[in-house]
């Protein structure tokens, strides 16, 4: 009797672990990422959930224009650094914000805000930091996955056909 409880209960514990090893053996829709640099001796790091094309449209149709988006998928968009700097000329304190775009097709406006740790659909204007106007358009190469580059003059993100960048000094 014992016997029989011992291989029901090992039986049930490797069919367990076989799940679960599969299950995050498989990519996730929406993959963590960051994206890291130094900008003028300020160490910038952006963490942030990246989703995929997939065969949608995604600006002016998943992603309405005009309107606040969480700039990546399940949690807001993480935006830390590591000393004071100035994005497109107006002062951001050293810290970490959460991160979310209003996209536009020539200009769009990058949003630095206060409340950090909720899910990316919950945001209070009340608690913005900084918003920034900076130029946006079109590529003419698909980006599948959803891309932020931190480069050595500024913040760069991308996805689909969309680009926009906000010079960082």
């Amino acid at each position: 009797m014992k016997s029989n409880y011992l291989k029901k209960a090992a039986i049930s514990s490797m069919l367990l672990l076989a799940v679960v090893f599969m299950s995050y053996s498989q990519e996730k829709a929406s993959p963590p990422r960051t994206a890291e640099g130094t900008i003028n001796g300020a160490k910038i790091t952006v963490n942030y959930s990246s989703p995929a094309v997939k065969g949608r449209t995604i600006f002016g149709e998943l992603v309405p224009l005009g309107k606040v988006w969480r700039a990546g998928a399940n949690e807001a968009t993480l935006f830390e650094t590591s000393k004071d700097i100035k994005v497109e000329g107006q002062t951001l304190p050293a810290g970490k914000y959460s991160f979310f775009i209003i996209p536009g097709e020539n200009t769009s406006t990058f949003i630095f805000n206060k409340e950090t740790g909720q899910w990316g659909t919950k945001y209070d204007e009340s608690k913005d930091a900084l918003r920034v106007n900076v130029p946006s358009g079109q590529t003419s190469t698909l980006t599948e996955r959803l891309t932020y580059d931190v480069l050595a003059d500024g913040l760069e993100v991308k996805w689909e056909y969309g680009r926009a960048k906000a010079k960082i000094q």
